[in-house]
């Protein structure tokens, strides 16, 4: 019998065009190596809708599975490793509580729409779409808080108050036309809607991975390496972002480390995976380092064995796809359709 890769291979090449697997950046290496297509957020939604096979196995985390389930055609059958594969920030969302604060603050008369980062559940965008915002990712929030501003009073973002943040800087909002919202139950400790007037609501979300992040370790590195270039993910604190010489999504990441002159160091703050990548991609010309070992344990939980019997299970016909309930496809998909159509528009 071979090894676990050689076996993947050849049922890979027995399944043929009916499979496309599809692997998001921060996956182990032994898991990309078998991906006919990798990408960030963004990147994956949009090929997701060219994909032909009927059978898609996307090793990520669950919201970006269910993400591609809504996106697929009639007939594709979304498949995920292993479901227990989530996201801490996509849990700091219930969409009861975010149903429940959406309706609070509209009642007070003024229209807020909601923008939901993509790191959220199908349910949450469910509920977003019903309210008639949309969702965007780390490459597109730019864009995507742009057109949210222009459809209503206020925007309510969720859930990672850093990106909201650092977005709104980008787009020349203040502190002053923001707010970080209480979301808690007690009506004597969340915010009154009808003293709320700013412009951006954030909700008090964050990324694990990327709240390890410091100006700290940014400091550091830049006496260690006096003429390093540091670039770090938007998921960071405006204190690192504003710390940093760049910051960007994942592809941006990708693109700003591929540019770096020859003999120089480029320090990246994003998850441990991809800065191991990259570095050993750009190993010879350049140096990358990473800012700060954070590797997320959900993306860790899809491995090269899962991946493995997943194949296996479609080959005998016994594999469970990704299920979307049907009282919220409709609305969750608008709400990725909202998303797909304004970046259309703005050429994003």
């Amino acid at each position: 019998m071979g090894t676990t890769a050689e076996t993947i291979a050849a049922l890979k090449k027995t399944l043929g065009d009916s499979l496309c697997v599809v692997g998001h950046h921060y996956q182990q290496e032994s898991v990309i190596t078998h991906c006919d297509i990798t990408g960030d957020s963004l990147e994956l939604a949009r090929k997701v809708a060219d994909i032909t096979a009927p059978h898609i196995v996307f090793c990520g985390v669950y919201f970006m599975a269910e993400s591609a389930a809504l996106l697929a055609r009639p007939g594709q059958q979304i498949y995920l490793p292993e479901t227990a594969a989530n996201c801490v920030m996509s849990q700091m969302t219930p969409a009861t509580r975010v149903n429940e604060v959406l309706e609070r603050l509209n009642a007070a008369g003024r229209n807020v729409v909601p923008l939901a980062y993509v790191n959220t559940s199908l349910a949450v965008k469910a509920v977003v779409g019903r309210f008639g915002g949309a969702v965007c990712t780390s490459a597109n929030a730019r864009t995507m808080l742009r057109w949210a501003l222009e459809q209503g009073d206020s925007v309510l973002f969720l859930p990672d108050k850093n990106l909201g943040r650092n977005t709104a800087r980008e787009l020349g909002l203040d502190a002053s036309q923001w707010r970080i919202l209480d979301i808690r139950r007690k009506s004597d400790a969340a915010d009154a809607p009808e003293d709320i007037r700013e412009r951006l609501l954030l909700w008090p979300g964050c990324c694990a991975i990327h709240a390890k992040f410091t100006p700290e370790q940014i400091r550091a590195m830049r006496e260690a390496h006096p003429d390093c270039l540091v670039a770090v993910h938007p998921e960071c604190s405006p204190e690192v972002v504003q710390a940093a010489d760049a910051a960007g999504s994942t592809a941006f990441l990708i693109k700003y480390a591929a540019q770096a002159p020859q003999d120089s160091t480029v320090v990246i703050g994003t998850e441990t995976n991809l800065v191991e990548r990259l570095r050993a991609r750009h190993a010879g010309h350049h140096t990358v380092a990473r800012l700060h070992r954070a590797y997320c344990s959900h993306m860790a939980k899809v491995t090269e064995d899962k991946l493995l019997t997943t194949l296996q299970h479609i080959r005998a016909g016994i594999a469970q796809p990704v299920s979307i309930p049907s009282a919220h496809r409709a609305p969750a998909r608008a709400s990725l359709e909202r998303m797909l159509e304004a970046c259309r528009k703005a050429g994003v």
